[in-house]
């Protein structure tokens, strides 16, 4: 009969303990990997269509810039032609150098993104990329309707 005086009287508790402690420390790290994961790649997509969207307006290319708003000029855009897209995205504004754009503001919203960019010397601009088809387009409201968590602004406070 075993007894407190032995050498390994509690040594498969304490194994127990330490397997159930590296058990549950293991489960929470992969949740919250994958709770970061989910969080900053669900807009990843769009992001890289409002890139190539500046990309392209770096190289001068309109034509192809028209094309990511869902528009051709074979077939335009109703309420928003070539005309008025060179108004707002053509050489002579200064929304047409995409390297100066700078991404301030990214609101996941159901159906699409909200991209808050500003430019220098240009007022800030509100896209939407819609994320069924990556078409791009003005923003119908600067934020998604609806509450916000502001995790980013609270932690950037509290280190400026």
């Amino acid at each position: 009969m075993p007894g407190i005086l032995d050498d390994n009287y509690g040594v498969a508790d304490a194994k127990k303990e330490r397997r159930t402690k590296l058990i549950i420390v293991a489960g929470l790290v992969a949740v919250l990997a994958g709770a970061l994961a989910y969080f900053s790649l669900r807009t990843w997509q769009q992001e890289r269509v409002i890139k190539a969207f500046f990309a392209t307006l770096d190289r001068k290319e309109f034509q192809q810039a028209y094309q990511m708003w869902g528009c051709t000029p074979e077939a335009p855009c109703r309420y928003y032609n070539a005309d008025s897209f060179n108004r707002d995205w053509g050489p002579s504004t200064p929304y047409s150098h995409g390297s100066a754009a700078r991404i301030d503001n990214v609101d996941f919203c159901d159906a699409g993104v909200v991209f808050n960019v500003s430019f220098p010397g240009a007022e800030a601009v509100a896209l939407w990329v819609e994320r069924s088809t990556g078409v791009i387009s003005f923003a119908p409201w600067p934020r998604c309707p609806g509450r916000h968590w502001e995790f980013g602004r609270f932690f950037k406070s509290l280190f400026s």
